[in-house]
């Protein structure tokens, strides 16, 4: 009964008096990128776009992205939360709001955000609500934040042509990926930065439906 009404409560979202208070300075984390030694902060290239894409865990999401051509860089990381510069510890209570994300660096002239938004659709469940798999909270919530308005337009018009062919398939779920503008960004700690590359064998626990994403 205790860790039932555990992982309730890791699936409710905090509001701003129950959410943790944090603290004013980001915590520590690397500088590059352990794959392609890149920097993992601004500033970044003047023609890149960011997007952040939370798929559950951020250790085979990130991965995936990473090894997709036109990204320049990804780093694992908090958003959509309250909790100021959180740290993993403090996100894996459910009490700072945010979930596991991956900050993704890419040149729109090599890769278009409807692409990454079908890469996105296809590589986990976007209809489990607060939960991924047996990752169960508020964390593992899947989510795209974006820059403008536009952008949520379209990650909206492909939610519901992937919202389509789930049906298509005979999967009546509704996803309930939460799609909203992008706020503060926060780094993940060092050790979760390209985690899979620096511990093959890790846990990975993308899992998608087999249901293929219509775009163009």
């Amino acid at each position: 009964m205790f860790f039932s009404t555990l992982k309730k409560e890791k699936s409710v979202m905090p509001t701003s008096e129950t959410a943790l208070p944090g603290r004013s300075e980001p915590i520590p984390t690397a500088t590059h990128h352990f794959v392609s030694g890149r920097k993992l902060a601004p500033p970044y290239p003047e023609n890149m776009k960011e997007v952040l894409l939370g798929m559950g865990c951020f250790w085979g999401a990130e991965r995936l992205l990473w090894n997709t051509p036109g990204v320049y860089v990804t780093a694992a990381g908090y958003s959509g939360g309250i909790t100021p510069n959180p740290t993993y510890e403090e996100t894996c209570t459910g009490l700072t709001g945010h979930a596991e994300v991956v900050r993704v660096i890419y040149d729109p002239a090599e890769i278009e955000l409807e692409e990454l938004l079908r890469i996105f659709f296809e590589a986990h469940d976007p209809t489990q609500g607060m939960r991924q798999g047996n990752d169960i909270g508020t964390t593992y919530r899947s989510a795209i934040y974006l820059d403008d308005d536009a952008e949520i337009a379209l990650a909206e018009d492909v939610r519901d042509r992937f919202q389509e062919a789930l049906k298509a398939s005979g999967r009546s779920d509704a996803i309930t990926t939460e799609i909203a503008k992008a706020g503060a960004f926060y780094f993940a700690e060092d050790y979760h930065q390209q985690y899979l590359a620096k511990n093959p064998a890790g846990y990975c626990g993308l899992k998608g439906t087999g249901v293929s994403c219509p775009i163009g």
